[in-house]
């Protein structure tokens, strides 16, 4: 057995190479493989370079107006003893809004700047200390002034989003599978990321500063809402004629901002 086999070694190694016998790199089922392989690299390629991807943030928000609003702080320290106005009414700059008893005499609280009274802090017999939030009143000249809506987007997207972006509204105070949702473009982008502090300040409240700058400082995008004449709000939604009623200001929305469309390769080049 052990003789048989070292004939067969020294037969192999004494025969000359097979160098005529041709070489089989791949078979069929490869080959096809790889074609389909190349093929699908190729097409996702042009994809990549021709295709388009729509993308969208969201944003809370609230309804307003332009100008914001502003608390009104009692001057002096002591017992409020007369409301002169109530919560809706449009005042002047400079009217009495109510009046506050020290010790000395009473002092007539003005308004600062024409507004609507969208909340009265204060009722009569409150004992109030100086600096004491009274009233907020929202800036408004007239009734009819259009409202806006102001999304707060987080900080690091504000460059992301142009001015002119179509957005979808959500009204806390609208059912959306009913009446559809709002319809207004980017009016504004604010250049650098808000505090608490300046948020509040704006809106005239500081919870709404903590709701918006909870998960860090945001950037205010400032939305114009479409008009339309065939509803009963004035402004256009995505159903035909939307809510049978008005949407007034102060009312929570959660926004939908559509971006432009991107490439797919935009995301792999610097």
């Amino acid at each position: 057995m052990q003789l048989q086999f070292r004939q067969k070694a020294l037969s192999k190694l004494q025969s000359p190479e097979e160098l005529d016998v041709p070489v089989r790199f791949a078979r069929p089922q490869g080959r096809l493989v790889l074609a389909v392989t190349a093929v699908v690299m190729a097409a996702a390629c042009f994809w990549a370079v021709t295709g388009s991807v729509a993308s969208e943030l969201s944003a809370p928000g609230i309804l307003t107006h332009a100008e914001g609003s502003y608390v009104l702080q009692s001057p002096v320290a002591g017992q409020v003893t007369a409301v002169l106005s109530k919560e809706g009414e449009l005042l002047p700059g400079g009217a009495p809004l109510l009046t506050v008893r020290t010790e000395q005499r009473t002092e007539t609280v003005r308004t600062v700047a024409a507004g609507r009274v969208t909340a009265l802090l204060a009722k009569i017999g409150a004992v109030v200390a100086t600096g004491a939030d009274l009233a907020t009143v929202e800036r408004i000249d007239r009734p009819d002034d259009p409202l806006v809506a102001v999304l707060y987007a987080p900080g690091g997207n504000g460059s992301t989003i142009p001015v002119g972006s179509p957005v979808d509204l959500t009204v806390q105070s609208v059912p959306a599978q009913q009446f559809g949702v709002l319809r207004g473009h980017v009016l504004a982008v604010g250049r650098v990321p808000e505090t608490r502090q300046q948020i509040a300040g704006f809106l005239g409240d500081s919870q709404l500063g903590e709701q918006f700058s909870a998960q860090g400082q945001p950037v205010a995008v400032v939305v114009q809402l479409d008009k339309s004449a065939g509803t009963k709000s004035g402004y256009a939604w995505s159903s035909a004629s939307g809510p049978p009623y008005a949407i007034g200001s102060t009312t929570l929305v959660s926004g939908a901002i559509h971006l432009a469309a991107q490439h797919p390769i935009d995301w792999v080049l610097p």
